[in-house]
């Protein structure tokens, strides 16, 4: 499955999860699967957006974006982390409304059962997201599938509260329930922010930048030394560059030849990392 192909699946299976997860709220008029339903709206405008971005990252370089377009999957995880904060604000004022008021809670084993086979979609949903993620180096389908798995982990918190309020007789508890899933999906949202944030500011790209740096000590005797490497990720290409002193002596097809050879090597290795050598003579 390629990157629209999931993209499309989520759209289609996000709105298919809130129906279900709004029929387990109307079933029990607990606030706590009303906030879980909630959730389930941002998710569906998350997944359109990443739809949209997986579409133009896809893109090929043109004229006024020589390097591509696979920027747009940063800028969509970013607000995707956005609406995730958004949706625990939503779950916050309904939770805040109930929570001195507190309504009876009806049918709530039916109500989780039918909250069960949503979650269980959720899950399915992000574990194809997070696969076709790390096939494709897709940021945008990353972030969704985290999200989506936020989801997951935050309905089985929601399942245990309300049965606990139930034998309990604390009806307290679903608001005290949503609360504490609002906090989960805000610390969630701020973890995929500030990633996101951090691609798109050119954080250096470590992991890349030893592997590139063993191709050139495996290649020492070729050249002088090498300085000023230089790393930044543009969706699933990692552009790097560096500055490659060489003996004077070589002539310019020989000192080309060994930075073809070094690119040529490296690019098996890591086919994702585009490197860019400047040759300069010793100092």
């Amino acid at each position: 499955m390629n990157k629209k192909q999931a993209a499309i699946v989520a759209v289609i299976c996000g709105i298919a999860i809130f129906g279900i997860k709004l029929v387990a709220y109307f079933i029990s008029n607990s606030v706590a699967l009303l906030s879980d339903a909630l959730e389930s709206i941002v998710n569906i405008a998350a997944s359109g957006l990443m739809l949209f971005s997986v579409c133009v990252s896809e893109r090929a370089p043109d004229r006024s974006h020589k390097y591509g377009h696979e920027k747009i999957e940063d800028i969509s995880s970013l607000l995707e982390g956005i609406f995730i904060i958004i949706a625990a604000l939503f779950i916050i004022y309904a939770a805040a409304g109930r929570l001195f008021e507190p309504t009876e809670l009806l049918k709530l084993d039916i109500a989780i059962g039918v909250s069960i086979l949503a979650t269980a979609l959720n899950a399915g949903l992000s574990w194809l997201l997070i696969k076709t993620s790390r096939s494709c180096g897709s940021t945008a389908l990353e972030g969704d599938a985290k999200h989506l798995f936020s989801d997951v982990i935050s309905t089985a918190g929601v399942w245990i509260g309300l049965v606990v309020a139930q034998l309990t007789g604390w009806s307290f508890l679903d608001s005290v329930l949503a609360f504490a899933v609002a906090v989960l999906i805000v610390m969630m949202g701020a973890k995929l922010v500030m990633k996101s944030s951090n691609r798109l500011m050119d954080q250096s790209c470590i992991a890349e930048e030893k592997k590139i740096m063993e191709v050139l000590r495996r290649h020492s005797f070729k050249f002088i030394d090498f300085h000023d490497l230089k790393t930044r990720r543009h969706g699933n290409q990692v552009f790097a560059e560096l500055h490659l002193s060489v003996d004077g002596s070589l002539s310019v097809k020989e000192a080309h030849d060994l930075t073809d050879h070094l690119e040529e090597e490296l690019r098996e290795e890591q086919p994702n990392v585009n490197l860019t050598i400047h040759i300069e003579p010793p100092e």
